[in-house]
């Protein structure tokens, strides 16, 4: 006797539960029963789970009957004259849908040649377990899993041609890559997600090697030539938008050059880009500070009496400026309206990126790195053929990671480069690296992928055979310009006196336990003085109770609000976090007394 339950509640008992889940999985797949109908049976348990709620992942598999698989060429050839539609093959029992619970009383062949008469399903492809990235990770089966999941999430970070009408789109925060290029290592899913419309990667002449200790720490060197003809540039877009809002009493916010009266009127210079109508022109050059669409808006609190008062003193200055950090060129102006018929400006900024030192790159197998220096063409090592690399990726991120694909990827590029084909490098249907090696052997090129390399500053050939080829590169989306940052003084918050936080507003680089015992491990905790009186701050103590007293500085007189004028008071420097702190206790009725000791 077995419990059934159908999405977790209780709903009766099944004497035979072995006929019952085959009569269940029959209907299913005569369509009797719901297509979207899961059942498991945990036989130590000896319970019955049935499914048919949402969120569940599931996934296609062929049914196998008897060892054979129920998919036969007729229907192949039925899908390919588009006479029958996939989900044709799922309402006739051909495939059907497994969710995890299901799965575990499953026994799924990998391909057509394992089946055995014990088998339940067949794979529809090997490559159908895992998702669209990975499965454009060529040679993926050589590399452990884990880096395999880091390249598909590497790719979703990489610039490319993300969609084809970018210049009349106002997206934020885009990158566009200006050279996109097929890989010429390639996987099946390459062609069915129409790769090629959307590319996100350059393939680049690699060689692993260091050089001078630049590329340590997984960085990778850059040819400078290469980057001047054109390799990992991008342009980064982003909008400025504003919209004339309407407020209660018939009062709106306006776009134009502010009036000088206006209160919070920033400078003449702030506001020289900008048109009669107060937006700025088209491929105007700005930089932080710059305003790109000029506003005012009315005045925040409104009494009785100023309602009637419509002199223009009294409306604020709203413009939007560029933040501290950002520069850029205008590129388009859109002026229209929104949902509620306001009227909205939006402007697009853009910035061509260049590679620099400290920009990310990575390949599709995990193997990231940042750009550690970047050289000209004539310090680089060439082979004994002339070919200059365009990256050098170092040696010691190989064995620990132990990212084979990164190594046949290379190769496999070589051999596709020198016979202009694509390389098929599909996850567990790839073409054989012994063939690879055959091939690159019969064009001139020794098997193994080495090279006869020469030290581009001396001259000299190295002694040691250089690993080089080609692989499919990618730049990802975190750059230096959008993260550097850096301040002397500036804005600090109203509550705690101290730096705002964040490289937007312009703050405060926290210095924490950890940095305080790198300086006095250096010898200079002297620093630490300079280092942690961000919020430094005088506050007089009364000698008496030992609570802050009040200095009015504007009658010139110190006294304490508990123990009144007959005591003595003293400055002492605290940090206003601290003083913070004592306002705090004292709002839970709790007395910090603060006692002084003599200095000397």
């Amino acid at each position: 006797m077995s419990e059934a339950y159908l999405n977790g509640k209780f709903i009766g008992t099944v004497e035979n539960p072995n006929e019952f889940i085959k009569k269940v999985r029959d209907g299913r797949r005569k369509g009797t029963v719901s297509n979207n109908l899961n059942i498991y049976y945990n036989k130590i348990t000896s319970n019955i789970q049935m499914n048919d709620d949402k969120g569940r992942l599931r996934r296609p598999l062929i049914v196998i009957k008897d060892g054979q698989s129920l998919l036969t060429e007729s229907h192949i050839k039925k899908l390919e004259n588009n006479e029958i539609l996939f989900s044709d093959l799922v309402k006739q029992g051909v495939i059907e849908y497994l969710d995890a619970a299901e799965e575990e009383n499953a026994f799924v062949a990998f391909s057509r040649e394992a089946l055995t008469k014990e088998h339940t399903h067949l794979e529809i492809a090997p490559m159908a377990m895992v998702g669209l990235c990975t499965s454009l990770v060529p040679y993926a089966n050589f590399s452990p899993g884990a880096r395999i999941s880091i390249g598909s999430k590497n790719q979703k970070q990489a610039l490319g041609m993300y969609a084809i009408n970018f210049p009349i789109r106002i997206d934020m925060d885009i990158n566009m890559l200006h050279y996109p290029q097929m890989p010429l290592v390639q996987s099946v899913m390459h062609d069915v997600s129409n790769y090629n419309k959307h590319p996100s990667g350059q393939n680049m002449v690699v060689a692993i090697m260091s050089y001078k200790g630049y590329n340590v720490d997984d960085a990778v060197v850059l040819n400078r030539a290469s980057i001047d003809r054109g390799l990992g540039r991008s342009t980064y877009y982003r909008p400025a938008i504003a919209e004339e809002l309407r407020y209660s009493g018939g009062l709106t916010d306006e776009v134009s050059i502010p009036d000088k009266d206006v209160k919070g009127y920033k400078s003449e210079k702030d506001y020289r880009l900008l048109e009669k109508d107060g937006i700025i022109f088209q491929e105007a050059k700005v930089t932080e500070g710059d305003v790109i669409i000029g506003k005012t808006s009315p005045p925040r609190f409104l009494s009785s009496m100023d309602q009637y008062n419509f002199a223009p003193s009294s409306r604020r200055e709203s413009s939007k400026a560029l933040k501290h950090g950002e520069e850029g060129i205008v590129d388009f102006v859109l002026i229209t309206e929104n949902s509620e018929g306001n009227r909205l400006i939006q402007v697009k900024i853009r910035d061509q990126r260049i590679p620099e030192i400290g920009d990310k790159f990575t390949s599709r197998h995990g193997q990231k790195g940042v750009v550690g220096l970047i050289v000209d063409q004539a310090d680089m090592p060439f082979t004994a053929s002339g070919i200059t690399p365009d990256l050098l990726f170092s040696p010691h991120g190989i064995p620990s990671r132990m990212t084979i694909s990164h190594l046949i990827e290379l190769i496999s590029g070589k051999v596709g480069a020198l016979s202009s084909r694509y390389i098929d490098g599909t996850l567990f249907d790839v073409e054989p690296e012994k063939m690879l090696r055959k091939e690159l052997l019969s064009l001139g090129f020794r098997e193994n992928g080495v090279e006869t390399m020469y030290n581009g500053i001396t001259g000299e050939q190295m002694e040691a055979k250089i690993y080089i080829g080609n692989i499919y590169y990618m730049k990802l989306r975190h750059m230096v310009a959008n993260k550097i940052h850096a301040r002397a003084r500036g804005p600090i918050q109203l509550l705690t006196r101290q730096p705002t936080e964040g490289r937007a507003k312009e703050g405060g680089l926290r210095l924490g336990e950890m940095e305080k015992d790198t300086f006095v491990a250096h010898g200079a905790s002297l620093l630490l003085k300079e280092r942690f009186d961000a919020d430094r701050t005088i506050v007089p103590v009364c000698e008496e109770c030992g609570m802050v007293a009040v200095h009015d500085t504007f009658k010139n007189r110190l006294y304490c609000p508990v123990c009144g004028d007959n005591v003595e008071i003293n400055f002492i420097e605290v940090s206003y976090a601290f003083k913070l702190l004592l306002d705090e206790l004292k709002s839970l009725t709790i007395h910090p007394k603060l006692i002084l000791k003599n200095k000397y």
